[in-house]
């Protein structure tokens, strides 16, 4: 009872019906309290985060202002008495340096109340289930999108918010669920399914957005793809039930067509089709189920041919026009296939990078491919041709390859939000190739190439095309969510260039968490401690801190609803990372330096003392407190798992007294039923 609770105050919060004191819990946001009038318990002893044995390690050293914190809504002049550190030297208490890359202004103060009635009224009565900028609530507000309102490509456009058109009428209800209940498929009321378009249009589409929003129209799509997006708005909206009937629904209709073709031709294959089939794979590769990603994994092949036929059309259809003038419609058709190409190349990324599979598709095959638009461009109005023909031109046309050569020559590009996701997905493959490739091992250049292409990369954010959109999520990085994810996949290159956690990501594949903590735990040798291992350090400290700032309650609450995929996925090697080179630094023997002296304060520093007592050292901490965030409001089962599989990762760290032998990993400390939230995940 108490978990169907939280999920139901977790779907309100996303719909915006919380009152003021539902909204945020102000014990994980010193910043917020006089904004809300009653704090709400939302992971009691999960969340909460215990006094920690200090004694041991901090020094009584004069006192310093502290970063915001982690557990407290109490002022950090309360908790500036920092105890010895003993084994690693003498620590002073630091200032934490802020990372550049996120704007640290606070957008939760009572400067931030909407201005903005004109489109807080155009907002979709069924469909704005998130936090957002616009919301009444200061707790619940995020930072919007764009970085600059004035700088999009093209002629001035006003800032705007993009009215949903995906609405599907009675009368088209009616002629879809007479066709879908010859394959027994029901479909529910028309407000149900209104209420998931548009939950998905609103929280998902944002970080993969292949689909073209304006041009969707329920009742002229194929049945394949509507219940495709509806199965995944069902799950923003905690319906697992509806979400695997659509989902199940959608696989059907797809196999279905595929099957009925005598002499399957992927040249001749629909675009559709490779659009329901990625959302299809999605579904069950982030379901948090093994027998889902098995499925997914023994389709990959088919869906990379069902790309290469597609793209080799669309290069003879581009071929065809030569000097032509484009026509909207034809771009919104061709820019829609590239779309979905680079889509279907980032989640197979995604599944690399989670569980070391080999990549499906390779960079040659989308290389003469132009990156995609800005989402401005996209999602421009149809009211004037001549204001998108405008805009149209002042675009920067570069190919993949193009992007790709600039970075390796340490040459800032500019392209669009989708295009920086696109790039660092690219780099991330070429990290993972160096890393598997026992060639690529010996290669030093190859390495220090790579290097430079992410340091590239990182630098061309600032010449990212803007945009002039209002995105209805809520994330601490003030630019389009694409950006806040690619950042989170570039923290973990970083981290794969130094790091290898093979071991943990195979373990992944088979979704139980005993197994993957066990290899987190065999994982400590893999983490050195080196000058190098500082640099890494230093973005896994940026991951943990970006929640510490926006309140580790509210990130618990509203991340899995505005968040993407990608932030548990890239930040599980960064959190075992972090807690195995906190836990040596706290059991070695050997000296620590000034760099991890320093390091080490600048993590304590997020956590305050003034809660209970408890014996857990700051690694042991570090691990629990990411694993709560992830694994209580779940949209994707896979967050569970990696939530499940920190918090026993956190109690070995505690059981640990100096090197134990890989052989005693297996047997790790058996967890009561009742330390874990018992919730269903979606699969």
């Amino acid at each position: 009872m108490l978990m169907t609770d939280f999920q139901h105050k977790a779907a309100a919060a996303a719909n915006g019906q919380l009152h003021h004191g539902e909204a945020s819990d102000p014990a994980f946001s010193p910043d917020r309290a006089s904004l809300l009038e009653t704090p709400v318990e939302y992971m009691p002893g999960a969340a909460t985060l215990p006094q920690m044995p200090w004694d041991a390690f901090m020094s009584q050293a004069p006192p310093e202002p502290k970063a915001p914190s982690m557990s407290s809504s109490v002022s950090s002049q309360d908790h500036l008495n920092q105890p010895p550190f003993n084994n690693l030297n003498t620590i002073q208490p630091l200032q934490t340096q802020l990372p550049p890359i996120m704007e640290r202004q606070s957008s939760l103060n009572s400067g931030l109340v909407p201005t903005f009635p004109s489109l807080t009224d155009s907002l979709p009565v069924s469909g704005s289930p998130t936090p957002n900028a616009l919301s009444p609530w200061p707790s619940t507000t995020g930072p919007i999108s764009p970085v600059n309102y004035r700088r999009s490509p093209g002629p001035t456009q006003a800032l705007t918010l993009i009215r949903p058109t995906q609405v599907l009428t009675e009368d088209q209800r009616t002629s879809l669920a007479s066709v879908l209940a010859a394959e027994e498929i029901t479909l529910p009321a028309t407000d149900e399914c209104n209420k998931h378009l548009s939950t998905y249009f609103n929280l998902f589409h944002h970080h993969m957005p292949f689909l073209h929003p304006e041009s969707f129209t329920p009742g002229a799509v194929q049945p394949a793809l509507l219940l495709a997006v509806v199965s995944i708005g069902a799950l923003y909206n905690f319906d697992r039930e509806q979400a695997f009937a659509f989902h199940h629904g959608s696989r059907l209709l797809v196999n279905k067509f595929l099957h009925s073709e005598d002499n399957f031709d992927s040249r001749k294959c629909p675009l559709w089709t490779m659009q329901s089939l990625l959302l299809n794979m999605i579904f069950e590769s982030w379901s948090g189920g093994p027998q889902g990603l098995e499925w997914a994994c023994s389709i990959k092949s088919l869906l990379a041919n069902m790309v290469a036929g597609n793209k080799y059309e669309l290069t003879l259809r581009t071929k065809a026009r030569g000097n032509t003038l484009i026509t909207r419609d034809e771009w919104i058709e061709d820019e829609g296939c590239r779309r979905t190409y680079y889509a279907v190349y980032i989640f197979f990324g995604m599944l690399t990078m989670t569980f070391n599979h080999t990549p499906a598709m390779s960079f040659n095959e989308l290389e003469c491919l132009q990156m995609p638009s800005s989402e401005s461009l996209w999602n421009l109005p149809g009211k004037s041709d001549e204001a998108w023909r405008e805009s149209l031109a002042a675009t920067n046309t570069m190919t993949l390859k193009e992007a790709h050569d600039e970075l390796f020559q340490g040459r800032n590009a500019k392209y669009s939000a989708f295009a920086t996701r696109v790039m660092i997905n690219a780099l991330f493959l070429e990290v993972w190739n160096l890393r598997r490739s026992s060639e690529s091992l010996q290669d030093v250049v190859l390495e220090w190439k790579i290097r430079i292409a992410l340091e590239t990369w990182e630098r061309s954010l600032d010449m990212c095309e803007p945009e002039v959109i209002i995105v209805p999520l809520s994330t601490p990085h003030r630019s389009h969510p694409l950006i806040f994810n690619a950042m989170a996949v570039y923290r973990n290159c970083r981290a794969r260039l130094e790091v290898d956690l093979k071991g943990i990501q195979e373990a992944l594949r088979y979704h139980n968490s005993f197994e993957v903590a066990a290899q987190m735990s065999a994982a400590r040798d893999a983490v050195k401690r080196s000058h190098e291992m500082i640099r890494i350090i230093e973005q896994c400290f940026e991951c943990i801190e970006i929640a510490a700032l926006q309140g580790i309650n509210w990130v618990a609450k509203t991340s899995a609803t505005n968040w993407s995929i990608e932030h548990p996925l890239c930040g599980f090697d960064l959190m075992v990372i972090l807690s195995l080179w906190l836990y040596r630094l706290e059991v070695d023997d050997e000296r620590a330096t000034d760099e991890e002296i320093s390091m080490y304060s600048k993590v304590r520093n997020l956590f305050d003392d003034d809660a209970y007592g408890s014996t857990e050292k700051l690694s042991s901490t570090v691990a629990r407190v990411w694993g709560s965030m992830f694994d209580g409001v779940v949209v994707w089962g896979i967050s569970k798992l990696m939530g499940e599989s920190f918090k026993l990762h956190s109690e070995a760290l505690i059981g640990y007294e100096g090197e134990v032998d890989a052989e005693t990993d297996a047997a790790m400390p058996t967890m009561p039923e009742t330390g874990f939230m018992t919730m269903e995940t979606a699969y």
